[in-house]
């Protein structure tokens, strides 16, 4: 008897929709856009709602193109079960409202991105305790955590000044504490870390990102990776328990999180996802082979103040990252020296875009202090280490001779 050898990451992605065999012969999974599913036999219907059975109800809740996606973040992630959402921000936003209650306490990097701190900003507001810690040393986690916390909620590599969490560690502590670890793992992408590797439970992904990376879709994904021991959780509803315990926490997400709140990922969305996630173990490739070069092109020129980017030997966290991830990322951030003017150094720019995307094929450069981190004030941002002129860059696929004689000739 012959024993099935695991596929490969990208072959995986490529024949997930065949596997689960498509009409007509199709290579991809067809737009399902019908917001109703009749039955023929009414007792079917009650079982799919009643989570007996498998299928779909209603729109709002999924549709087989997103489900389909969803097979492939699964398998992307090495996971058990994914929910995919309208946005990043919705996947996020409908794991905390689905799992978290008044009272709970989450622990947190200070250095998420600037849209997660402000929604949590709104949990605070509804009675749940955010406290924010520097995630990259675990023992700042560990001295934060209360008989209240319910989560810890970390990014593997922060946005914009690329601080890497002590993942490893802070997974070892919450496995130890049983306390749900949620890892954000954007900036890397399923191509570079697989965060299950280090105990997270539920991963987060922006699929409008790496994975869709074409700057064309919007979408969101949570993954259970299966670790997390669900009968430890309070907050778990008891009609979502008549499953196995390994999917209480995923189903109570789908349910609470996104058929009530109505994030749903459309299925033209969907598609285009599915299909940029094909290359996007090839992509990450050439998007982290561009940012290590820029990084060091930077590095070594006289108007440039700092470069912040995890392949640098001067990077706080190099060693971490070297021993955590398959490459280093497509994102870095730079300050310029003194007197230069950062709106026009990124207007002088020829092939690269301003704009506030990341993880798209072309490379994009924003101000961070006037754009995204504006709505933090000055204050915030000084403690989270943003100077007036950092700028961040989302490498793209371009050739990198190209990429580099742009910066130059703009710093020029």
């Amino acid at each position: 008897m012959s024993i099935e050898k695991p596929r490969g990451f990208t072959t995986s992605i490529l024949h997930s929709d065949a596997d689960a065999g498509i009409e007509h012969g199709a290579l991809h999974k067809p737009l399902h856009l019908s917001v109703a599913y009749g039955y023929q036999d009414a007792r079917d219907l009650a079982a799919v709602f009643q989570g007996r059975a498998q299928g779909y109800v209603y729109g709002r809740q999924g549709n087989p193109t997103s489900g389909a996606l969803e097979v492939k973040v699964t398998k992307m992630e090495g996971g058990v079960a994914t929910v995919c959402f309208a946005t990043g921000m919705g996947a996020i936003g409908a794991a905390m409202l689905a799992l978290l209650r008044e009272g709970d306490q989450v622990v947190a990097s200070q250095f998420l991105f600037g849209n997660t701190v402000s929604l949590f900003g709104t949990l605070s507001a509804h009675g749940i305790e955010v406290t924010f810690v520097d995630a990259t040393d675990a023992a700042n986690v560990e001295s934060a955590l209360t008989a209240k916390t319910r989560m810890v909620f970390v990014e593997t590599i922060a946005n914009p000044r690329t601080q890497v969490a002590d993942l490893g560690r802070i997974g070892k502590l919450c496995s130890a504490r049983g306390i749900l670890y949620v890892v954000d793992n954007t900036m890397t992408s399923p191509a570079l870390f697989r965060p299950r590797e280090v105990g997270a439970g539920l991963v987060v992904n922006a699929l409008t990102k790496y994975i869709g990376g074409h700057g064309n879709a919007l979408g969101g994904s949570i993954t259970d990776t299966g670790l997390y021991d669900w009968t430890k959780f309070p907050n778990i509803a008891e009609n979502y328990k008549s499953q196995p315990a390994k999917m209480w926490g995923i189903q109570q997400i789908r349910k609470k999180g996104l058929r009530d709140w109505g994030g749903t990922l459309a299925a033209m969305d969907a598609h285009h996802i599915a299909v940029g996630a094909e290359t996007l173990a090839l992509r990450m490739v050439r998007t982290c082979s561009n940012a290590l070069a820029l990084a060091d092109y930077l590095c070594a020129h006289p108007k440039v103040g700092a470069v912040y980017y995890p392949g640098l030997a001067s990077h706080p966290q190099h060693s971490l990252s070297k021993s955590l991830f398959g490459a280093h990322g497509g994102i870095f951030s730079f300050e310029l020296e003194e007197g230069i003017d950062c709106f026009d150094f990124l207007n002088r720019l020829e092939i690269v875009v301003s704009s506030s995307n990341l993880g798209d094929n072309r490379t994009l450069a924003i101000p961070v202090a006037h754009t995204i981190f504006w709505e933090m004030g000055a204050e915030r941002r000084k403690g989270m280490g943003i100077a007036e002129s950092l700028i961040r860059v989302s490498t793209g696929i371009e050739d990198c001779e190209d990429l580099i004689g742009d910066f130059r000739q703009a710093l020029g």
